[in-house]
């Protein structure tokens, strides 16, 4: 019997304008004040860790329940109508009070996505929205973008904290994921290095962007990150050694367990602690100890077929790499998945329609997948 999975927290829409034409090194080339700019077909998708996480796991054949919040409104109707399509809509919670959270992407070819995002409904998501008998079936619990959930970072993340306990306290292995942070928002201005310090000892899995992690950990060196990027991607001109394991080992020293960092197109870092720290993981997720423990790489990305957008590209790799982890799958494999995920996703416009099965993936590694140098 497979092991039941819950992925909650942040959900919303996705609108997507497609933008035609070919590829820019700039915004300006393309996005100038006064301009008309003709464009494709809006593509409109569910969107968030919930969705993008959750629903890739379940199309990779996961027993996993969807939850989130959303309004009862048009933005929700037609959240919950998506998540029908793949029986996933019987864990969402509808509020009167708030609106559905919509994000709108920019995703001009040849540079990073721009998000325009109302966080809505998710601000009130709250630990006790998830049923302690769930938690007691549930084998791993995945939570999604706490930055952009108010009630999960306010109070240095008190909410957030009881949440990964809770699951702890059951057995439960936990998995906790993150988000682009505005600096000029209300999270911008949250102490995240102490949220982080209190809420690692409760994670098995954590699973950030480098991006994100960085801007948690060490503002200053995050900005320094864009001065020395400029107009392009961040990850483009990170060195592991100096920029990436710095992070690591913070993470390490809070208590990570397992870590696996998000490093954009270049690929994913992946660490892990002790045996004995491993030894904390949640019971229910049977990790083999002897093969997971003290281990660190890197693994590059596999090229993809054509890149037509980024969006839910890092939750795909994320939603592969733990389901691999689920169904008792070697680090290494299970990194290889991810990254592989990770290529396919970027294929399509949205997070779901360049989905391969674990079988597709393997048989196409297995045939010489050519990876980024």
């Amino acid at each position: 019997m497979k092991k039941k999975v819950i992925a909650a927290g942040h959900i919303c829409l996705d609108i997507t304008p497609v933008f035609q034409g070919k590829k820019v090194k700039k915004l300006s080339e393309i996005l100038l004040p006064g301009s008309l700019i003709q464009m494709g077909e809006a593509d409109v998708h569910t969107g968030g860790s919930v969705a993008n996480t959750g629903l890739t796991m379940k199309i990779l054949g996961a027993d996993v329940t969807l939850m989130g919040k959303v309004g009862n409104d048009a933005f929700g109707e037609l959240v919950c109508s998506m998540l029908e399509k793949y029986d996933a809509q019987g864990g969402m919670l509808m509020t009167e009070e708030e609106s559905t959270s919509y994000s709108v992407i920019l995703a001009v070819p040849g540079v990073d996505r721009i998000f325009l995002h109302n966080p809505g409904a998710n601000h009130t998501f709250q630990a006790a929205d998830i049923p302690e008998d769930m938690l007691e079936e549930t084998a791993l619990l995945h939570f999604g973008y706490p930055p952009l959930m108010k009630s999960m970072y306010e109070n240095d993340g008190e909410e957030l904290v009881r949440l990964m306990k809770r699951a702890k306290d059951m057995g439960t292995a936990t998995s906790l994921d993150f988000s682009v942070i505005d600096p000029d928002s209300e999270a911008g201005q949250i102490n995240w290095r102490k949220i982080l310090e209190r809420v690692i000892p409760y994670v098995d899995f954590l699973v950030p962007s480098v991006e994100e992690l960085c801007f948690m950990l060490d503002k200053e060196r995050y900005f320094e990150w864009q001065d020395r990027a400029g107009e392009g991607d961040i990850t483009e001109i990170l060195d592991i050694g100096k920029d990436v394991r710095p992070l690591a080992d913070q993470c390490m020293e809070f208590g990570a367990k397992v870590l696996l960092i998000k490093c954009g197109a270049p690929g994913l870092y992946y660490r892990t602690a002790d045996q004995f720290k491993l030894c904390r993981v949640g019971r229910k997720a049977g990790l083999s100890l002897e093969n997971w423990a003290a281990r660190e790489g890197f693994e590059k990305s596999y090229v993809p077929d054509r890149v037509l957008s980024g969006t839910g590209a890092g939750d795909t790799s994320i939603a592969a790499f733990l389901t691999a982890t689920m169904e008792g799958y070697s680090l290494e494999d299970a990194v290889h998945l991810a990254a592989a995920t990770g290529a396919s996703c970027v294929a399509e416009y949205d997070a779901l329609s360049g989905l391969k099965s674990f079988e597709e993936l393997k048989e196409k590694i297995n045939a010489g997948w050519k990876k980024y140098e």
